[in-house]
């Protein structure tokens, strides 16, 4: 039986799940560490991380880079096929800031938050946009 190519399945395969859109949008455009992403993503796990990690190097999204240093220091980057996922990552972003509020999530507090939240907005107006249509959706987690 011949299997149905459906590109949304292989996009969702590379990059879906709780914790890789977050990684990866962690790295875009920075180079890191393994403790910086920690810090960053509250609640993933060692173990998890590393899963995830190893996972985006063989599909060629991530580049692992090890020191030749004692102790080894191993820093995390996208690779040029990573960073062609950078126009759904600012997708997926902008449609979060645009509709934080119908989940019953306040604007972001942390500086952070705040400049990730206005750097999609100042690099690329149109993305906000394109994010923005109302969704016919139910609304989810008690919210109005």
């Amino acid at each position: 039986m011949e299997e149905f190519y459906c590109p949304v399945k292989l996009t969702t395969d590379i990059i879906g799940g709780k914790w890789k859109p977050l990684i990866l949008f962690y790295l875009e455009g920075h180079t890191r560490r393994f403790s910086a992403l920690q810090r960053l993503i509250p609640g993933l796990t060692k173990k998890m991380l590393t899963q995830h990690l190893r996972e985006l190097e063989q599909d060629e999204i991530v580049h692992r880079k090890v020191y030749a240093e004692v102790p080894p220091r191993v820093e995390y980057s996208l690779t040029r096929h990573g960073e062609s996922l950078k126009p759904i990552l600012k997708l997926m972003s902008a449609w979060g800031n645009r509709h934080r509020a119908r989940y019953g999530l306040a604007k972001p507090h942390s500086k952070h938050g705040e400049l990730a939240a206005t750097a999609i907005a100042v690099n690329d107006p149109s993305v906000l946009h394109a994010a923005g249509t109302e969704s016919s959706l139910p609304l989810r987690r008690g919210n109005p």
